[in-house]
């Protein structure tokens, strides 16, 4: 395959898709009462218009009996849906599939109000449910259900489907050890994967493109599916497909199948490798393998197809980042694409808050319908309107470099002005941290979209609140000044040192004495956790303290709750749970119980307060007609800061058409 790229067609069964780069199935939140929306064919159409070979829409349900989140959709509510984003999108070149599944033991009665449904009675991990045992009846249900739902998506105009036998998934749950347990027919493993890919071609014809994503490794070996395993698996089950996507996990490892930046870039290549072999030796170049997990640049997904890793490459969190990757990597323009920083902030949305898909660099994904798309161009900008507006932003991190980004595509001549000497407000700074290191790759792409488009940095400069004034009177300003270290809610003995987390990571940290020190985290977020793993890594003695019931309560949100916890756990970092900060001295730190109120020392020569922070009031006399965003208004994520900056440029760019 030494000579195939990423833009190169390929043939999936009947069909052939213009590339090789995959839209993936996964949760969104943009269905309403279990539908495929307007919201999602706008999402959908927005990845086709940017170039996406392949589309898999949100996997939809088979069978009532499978409600596994809130706005889930239902395959057979589906249709008028399906044939929408259909429409959409083929205009564009692109093909497009229905991903169908059940989830099987590891979905919830809670919006069902029904018994799930599994191959035998193992408990769902997270909420401890137990299924029931599928009966004959059940199964054969089950069964018709994928048959009628490749109906469905055929006569909707689909080309074809993708079958879910990877995480939550009632049809891995069959294939594997750990969760089938029967000792009748169904016992064998393959069978009920066998009888719903049999069903679906009967029903959707030759015609129609029918794929399989498969857990490879679901990290059990006593029981599961593994790697040594899995290439004689996918060859078995290859007769019946088009296409395999390598995807990885377990009932053990949910967040295995898109771990954050914790998990190395491409983690799965190696596995996709082998099984393509065995896949290949099998039946020749007829099934195409397709790699999954945390390929989010264009090089590598390249590198997958050059080296034979892969036939193509899913590339979901990526074009979540950048709609545009398919169009600007055909542009030769791919130091273009916003990166994917691989943070699972705004993308990863299987939560009771039902929020909706998005990135924290592109907040307009998963909002098509009622955000304005800034101008999109492929290429470097040489005309403005005259005369241009004037703009100037006070401060270089997110929010102000997506402030004079999109106020540069909207033709005004921006100025930045910071008082640090590099771009990127405290986000360097935190890339430093363990597990951090990517985050620096969005802001380097913002300052360098913004010097392509014109804006000029006046960097290592500080200015006053006079100064902001004259700036106003000569055009728009707009403070994105960032927030500073928030109040303590402890006693400080006069001999004790006190770091903020902030000024730790902004140089701080080399001239911090040798000893234990602890750190001290209120939030629950992933800053202490981060400095934590970077402290112990030195080889100091760390103790991290939480009021929380569990460390770094908030990184569920992102599937680094468990791993985090363990992380520490084996690095040697004590964990002192349930506990209040009441009083530092010099080398000691004293906590209360926050159960039984029994006061507790603990050893430490410093303390890193990971707390909470306050805006940055250094502005606060200049007038408030002067736009404020970002952390100086209340601090926040870096998703709000990028959101807000766009909002501003928008707003006020429009005001001077």
């Amino acid at each position: 395959m030494g000579g195939v790229t990423l833009l190169d067609p390929i043939e999936l069964g009947p069909r052939t898709a213009p590339n090789r780069v995959l839209f993936g199935p996964h949760e969104t939140n943009l269905g309403r009462n279990r539908t495929i929306s307007e919201r999602h064919v706008a999402y959908y159409a927005r990845r086709a218009e940017g170039g996406a070979g392949t589309i898999v829409v949100e996997e939809a349900s088979v069978h009532p009996s499978d409600w596994p989140y809130e706005r889930s959709p239902l395959a057979s509510e589906c249709g008028p849906g399906w044939s929408a984003v259909a429409d959409a999108c083929r205009p564009h070149g692109a093909l497009v599939l229905a991903a169908l599944g059940h989830s099987g033991g590891q979905g919830t009665s809670h919006w069902s109000q029904r018994e799930l449904w599994a191959p035998s009675r193992v408990p769902e991990v997270d909420t401890r449910e137990v299924p029931k045992q599928m009966e004959a009846a059940d199964i054969e249900a089950v069964v018709a259900g994928f048959g009628s739902a490749a109906a469905d998506a055929r006569a909707a105009g689909l080309d074809g489907v993708e079958v879910n036998a990877g995480q939550h998934s009632l049809v891995r749950q069959f294939l594997s050890g750990l969760t089938n347990q029967r000792g009748d027919e169904w016992a064998d493993r393959t069978r009920f994967a066998r009888d719903v890919l049999g069903a679906i071609r009967a029903a959707q014809g030759p015609e129609g493109v029918l794929g399989l994503r498969l857990s490879c490794d679901e990290y059990a070996p006593w029981a599961g599916i593994t790697p040594d395993d899995a290439p004689t698996l996918a060859a078995e089950l290859g007769e019946l497909i088009d296409y395999l996507v390598v995807v990885s996990g377990s009932i053990y490892t949910v967040g295995a199948t898109r771990p954050d930046t914790h998990v190395p870039a491409g983690f799965n290549l190696g596995l996709c490798a082998s099984v393509r072999t065995a896949m290949s030796a099998a039946h020749g170049e007829r099934v195409a393998v397709i790699a999954q997990g945390s390929i989010v640049d264009v090089d590598m997904a390249g590198s997958a197809l050059s080296d034979g890793s892969a036939d193509l490459v899913e590339m979901t969190r990526a074009q979540i980042a950048d709609p545009d990757l398919v169009a600007k990597a055909s542009a030769g323009v791919s130091d273009q694409i916003r990166p994917c920083v691989r943070c699972n902030q705004l993308c990863k949305v299987r939560d009771n808050r039902n929020p909706i898909v998005s990135c924290i660099g592109e907040p307009r994904s998963g909002h098509e319908t009622t955000d304005v798309e800034p101008p999109r161009q492929l290429v470097s900008v040489s005309t403005r309107p005259s005369p241009a507006p004037k703009v100037t932003v006070i401060g270089a991190g997110p929010a102000g470099l997506e402030a004079a980004r999109v106020a540069a595509l909207r033709g005004c001549e921006v100025t930045v002005i910071d008082a640090a000497d590099r771009a990127g407000g405290a986000v360097p700074d935190w890339s430093a941290a363990t597990g951090r290191e990517p985050l620096v790759a969005l802001v380097n792409w913002m300052e360098s979209e913004c010097r392509r488009l014109g804006v000029g940095f006046e960097l290592s400069r500080r200015v006053g609140a006079d100064e902001v004034a004259a700036l106003a009177g000569e055009g728009r300003v707009v403070l994105a000044t960032g927030s500073q270290p928030g109040e303590r809610s402890y006693e400080v003995t006069s001999t004790a040192e006190v770091i903020p987390a902030g000024e730790l990571m902004a140089g701080r940290l080399e001239g911090l004495e040798p000893g234990p020190v602890a750190i001290w985290d209120p939030i629950g977020g992933p800053i202490a956790v981060s400095i934590a793993e970077l402290l112990v890594g030195e080889g100091r003695a760390v103790h991290l303290i939480t009021g929380d019931q569990i460390i770094g309560n908030e990184l569920s949100r992102t599937g680094d709750l468990a791993p985090a916890n363990a992380r520490l756990a084996q690095a040697g970092v004590t964990m002192h749970r349930r506990r209040i900060l009441r009083k530092v001295r010099k080398r000691d730190v004293e906590v209360d119980n926050k159960f039984t109120g029994e006061r507790e020392r603990i050893v430490a020569n410093a303390l890193i307060d990971a707390g909470h922070r306050l805006p940055d009031d250094a502005f606060a006399a200049v007038d408030r007609s002067v736009a404020r965003i970002g952390d100086c208004v209340a601090p926040r994520t870096i998703a709000q800061a990028v959101l807000e900056g766009r909002r501003w440029a928008q707003a006020m760019s429009l005001r001077h058409q």
